[in-house]
């Protein structure tokens, strides 16, 4: 990854830290599900109002690092209006984008809002702050009510 891709990632990340989409306590959600990082104290909840199998709307609360809280940005902007199976897809392609398992120039249309994250795995501490949010995702998806941490 060039130097010039790699600060425009960056500021991407800056950007949805300081303007994060969806950010806010929904009062009429089916589902919420609190995550947790002990590491470095992300805490976020999230909360979903499903209409059958579809996210009607996603939102997201708390407070984390910058990569954490941009990663559930651009998490609920992909996965509104997603059925639970494509939610599940998206999950486990973000996993595998920030875990260094999947090359992120294959198919860019359907990486494109990913761009930022795949730098994340070559520090595994930050991995666990970008999947936080996805991993508390899944569990709310899933009806879960325990709540997730990166432990």
């Amino acid at each position: 990854m060039t130097s010039a891709i790699r600060e425009l990632y960056q500021e991407v990340i800056l950007d949805h830290n300081r303007s994060p989409q969806n950010f806010r306590v929904m009062e009429n959600a089916d589902r919420s599900v609190e995550g947790f990082n002990p590491l470095c104290g992300d805490h976020y909840t999230v909360f979903l109002k499903m209409n059958g199998e579809t996210i009607e709307d996603v939102s997201f609360s708390g407070a984390g690092c910058a990569i954490s809280k941009a990663s559930a940005s651009v998490m609920t902007s992909m996965v509104k209006g997603k059925t639970r199976a494509e939610a599940e897809q998206l999950f486990s392609d973000f996993h595998n984008l920030v875990r260094g398992k999947h090359d992120p120039d294959e198919e860019m249309d359907r990486w494109a809002r990913m761009a930022p994250f795949p730098g994340v795995s070559e520090f595994p501490a930050r991995v666990k702050c970008a999947s936080l949010p996805w991993h508390t995702l899944k569990a709310a998806v899933e009806m879960k009510k325990e709540i997730v941490t990166t432990e």
